[in-house]
């Protein structure tokens, strides 16, 4: 089970640690298309989902969202499964997006997981997000004036999906989905949707417009929203020990730098200029040794 979260302008992270409370998914989410390729648990609080995808019923500049994900088994190549926020379906060419996605892989391979950042325009709003995963800070995105300003530009909804991604998502597209393995099911559980809601038409009345900055106070001054040395030395040795591949470090691809890129130069050093990491390869080897003695032991990799 990997537990992954969202979190707007704050943090994207995770429910397991976190003084948060979970809401049955007919509360929080709605069903927008699939037929029965979603099942809700008995009691309501989980969600089964196959190749098809929900959203959330609200639209948020701020808040904390998570989820707790089991991933599908088996041989998942091609297969992508993602939990994320997005308001591309109101403005589709100047959308923005937060996301987690799980990239499926051959039998006996893990799955792999990349965040993506988009943005655009710029208001006063958000300072930075945060991704968690298994209550470890992954990657953190501080935004400066430097950057254009703040987000996001307007409100988003949380969406989980799964979905067919032949076409890139392992080995580049080498590796597809193949429906000999179907279905391939994820389970969503234990969501959690903090935060204020917003309308991304009507204009906010100053009482609202109160209640919002409350309720963004007590998000800032929550455990998930603070950064403290313990929790950058768990990103750190997560990223030293999982990240496999880093687009702020592909110069070949990249010349500049993507303005959410926070470059460090002690953790570039360890990436090739086309931004793989120089670890990987021993720790391939390293595994490929160890299953001839031990097949079939778990392995876990990770790409961010």
């Amino acid at each position: 089970m990997i537990s992954a979260v969202v979190l707007l302008s704050c943090v994207v992270t995770v429910t397991a640690a976190f003084d948060v409370t979970a809401v049955p998914f007919d509360e929080g989410f709605s069903h927008l298309f699939g037929n029965d390729n979603l099942v809700r648990s008995s009691d309501g609080r989980t969600a089964r989902l196959t190749l098809n995808r929900y959203s959330a019923n609200d639209m948020y500049h701020h808040g904390f969202f998570s989820a707790s994900i089991k991933l599908p088994s088996d041989y998942t190549a091609g297969v992508v499964v993602a939990f994320y926020t997005s308001n591309g379906d109101l403005f589709e060419k100047t959308h923005d997006e937060l996301d987690f996605e799980f990239l499926g892989n051959v039998r006996g391979k893990d799955w792999r997981i990349q965040t993506n950042v988009y943005g655009n325009g710029s208001t006063s709003r958000g300072r930075e997000e945060r991704f968690y995963v298994d209550d470890t800070p992954v990657r953190e995105v501080v935004r400066s004036d430097a950057m254009g300003g703040d987000y996001p530009s307007k409100p988003m909804s949380v969406y989980a999906t799964i979905w067919d991604g032949s076409t890139w998502a392992t080995g580049n597209g080498k590796y597809k989905v193949n429906y000999k393995y179907e279905p391939f099911v994820s389970d969503f559980s234990d969501l959690v949707l903090r935060g204020c809601r917003a309308d991304p038409i009507q204009q906010v009345d100053s009482a609202a417009a109160r209640r919002c900055a409350e309720a963004n106070d007590e998000l800032l001054a929550a455990d998930f929203a603070l950064m403290t040395p313990k929790k950058r030395a768990a990103m750190r040795r997560f990223r030293e020990r999982y990240m496999a591949y880093s687009f702020c470090y592909d110069t070949n691809r990249y010349p500049v730098a993507f303005p959410d890129c926070d470059i460090i130069p002690s953790e570039q050093s360890r990436f090739y200029e086309w931004g793989q990491s120089k670890d990987s390869r021993e720790r391939r080897r390293s595994r490929r040794q160890s299953r001839k003695a031990r097949a079939g032991d778990p392995k876990r990799v990770s790409s961010i």
